[in-house]
C-alpha cells in the first residue's frame, strides 16, 4: 500500500514528507492505522547524530492507533483493537523481561538497527528500503511493527492522548517514580521541563512528593511546571540549590532527576552535591554517545552512599504501565491533555521541531 512519511535521508537534514510503499505485516507484526503521533525530542536526536542510526529513516516512535491487521502468529491483538505503539518491544522470555525490566529486552538491541527484526524492510522509496525509528516510524499514517511494540488498551480510549503514552510520559513518571523511588514527603529537583520533565514533575506529585523544584531557563515552561505539580521553580541550578537547602533543613533533595534536551557530564556534579545521603541522580536524558566523562566528587558519593542512575524509559514495563497511565488519566490524576501545546498536520512535522527548539511547546502532536 502508498501511505505519506516523514523520512530523514541524512544527517542535519529537513524532514522529507513523500509518499513511500508499505508492505503488509508478516506474521509477528502488526499494521497500524495512527490516530496521531507524538514530535519527542528523540527524533530530534536523529537529526544531530545523538542517537546514531542509519539513514533514510521514517521517523517518530509516539503513537497510537487501531489495528488494521494482524499477522498470522499474534494473538493479543486483532482487527479493529485500540493499541498503543511502545518504543521499546519487549519479548517476555528474555533474561530481563522475566525479571521485570521489559525496558532492558533484548530485543532493544534492534533499535538502532534500521530495518524489521528480521532484517527486512517494510517501507520503500526512491528505489531502497528505510527504517523505522525504534522499529515504529509513526510519522506515517499507516506502519508496520513488531507485535513486541504493540500494547492493547480499552475501545474507546482517546487516543490522541494515548499516543503520549507511548513515550514520554511513561518515561518522565517512570524515572521519578520507578528509577528515583519518589516516595510521599520527599523532595525532588527536575532539571529540564520538556515532554519528559514535565511528567517526571506531575511522577512525583501523583507519588506524594513534598517539595518538587523545577529548573528550566524558558519560563513558558516554568509556568506550566507549576499547572503540573512544581512548588517551586528555577532558571537555573545555582538558583535551585539555596532553595532546596531551605525547604529540608539542609538536608537536600531525594532526587535529582535530569531531563534536558541532550545530558553533559558536568551535569552530574552540581546533581549530586543538592541531593542528600543515598540521594538519587537519575539520568534520563539521552548523553552524546562520544562522552566518556562525568563530573562529581567520588569521595563524598561513597561517604554519603549517593547514586548515579540511568533511566530508560523510565524503568517502566509497557504492558503493564502504557495502561495503568491511562487509568490515571481516566481518574483524572494524569493530566495528559494539557501536555499539547500544538497540533500539526504531518506536513508541518518541521515547524513543530522548530517550535521544539525554540521553548514554546511542551509537546507538539500530529494528528491524521
Amino acid at each position: 500500500m502508498k501511505t505519506k512519511a516523514a523520512v530523514l535521508w541524512g544527517l542535519h537534514e529537513k524532514w522529507q514528507v513523500e509518499e513511500v510503499e508499505l508492505d503488509g505485516p508478516k506474521e509477528n507484526e502488526v499494521l497500524v492505522r495512527l490516530t496521531a503521533s507524538g514530535l519527542c525530542h528523540s527524533d530530534e536526536h536523529l537529526v544531530t547524530g545523538d542517537i546514531p542510526m542509519p539513514f533514510p529513516m521514517v521517523g517518530g516512535h509516539e503513537g497510537a492507533g487501531t489495528v488494521v491487521e494482524a499477522g498470522s502468529e499474534v494473538k493479543h491483538v486483532t482487527e479493529g483493537d485500540s493499541v498503543v505503539l511502545s518504543f521499546l518491544p519487549a519479548c517476555g522470555r528474555c533474561s530481563y523481561c522475566a525479571r521485570g525490566m521489559q525496558n532492558l529486552c533484548d530485543l532493544g538491541a534492534f533499535l538502532i538497527n534500521g530495518p524489521q527484526l528480521d532484517g527486512t524492510y517494510r517501507f520503500h522509496a526512491r528505489g531502497q528500503g528505510i527504517g523505522q525509528m525504534c522499529l515504529l516510524g509513526t510519522f506515517s499514517e499507516y506502519t508496520v511493527v513488531p507485535a513486541a511494540s504493540v500494547v492493547k488498551v480499552d475501545t474507546g480510549t482517546s487516543l490522541d492522548k494515548a499516543a503520549l503514552v507511548g513515550c514520554g510520559v511513561t518515561t518522565g513518571y517512570g524515572s521519578a517514580v520507578r528509577t528515583a523511588e519518589v516516595k510521599a514527603g520527599d523532595t525532588v529537583v527536575v532539571m529540564g521541563i520538556g515532554g519528559i520533565g514535565i511528567n517526571a514533575v506531575q511522577g512525583a506529585r501523583i507519588a506524594g512528593a513534598r517539595n518538587i523544584v523545577a529548573i528550566d531557563p524558558v519560563e513558558f515552561k516554568r509556568t506550566k511546571a507549576t499547572e503540573f505539580g512544581a512548588t517551586h521553580t528555577v532558571a537555573s541550578v545555582a538558583e535551585a540549590g539555596p532553595i532546596v537547602g531551605l525547604l529540608t533543613r539542609g538536608n537536600m533533595a531525594d532526587a535529582f532527576i535530569i531531563t534536558t534536551d541532550v545530558a553533559e557530564g558536568d551535569y552530574i556534579g552540581p546533581a549530586l552535591d543538592m541531593v542528600t545521603k543515598r540521594g538519587k541522580v537519575v539520568v534520563t536524558a539521552v548523553g552524546h554517545p562520544t562522552d566518556m566523562q562525568m563530573s562529581g566528587n567520588l569521595f563524598m558519593l561513597t561517604m554519603m552512599e549517593k547514586q548515579i542512575r540511568g533511566a530508560l524509559y523510565g524503568s517502566s514495563n509497557a504492558q503493564h504501565d502504557i495502561p495503568r497511565m491511562l487509568e490515571l488519566y481516566n481518574t483524572g490524576q494524569l493530566k495528559l491533555d494539557e501536555l499539547i501545546t500544538t497540533e500539526y498536520a504531518l506536513e508541518d512535522v518541521n515547524q513543530g521541531y522548530e517550535d521544539m527548539r525554540n521553548g514554546v511547546n511542551i509537546r507538539g502532536l500530529i494528528r491524521y
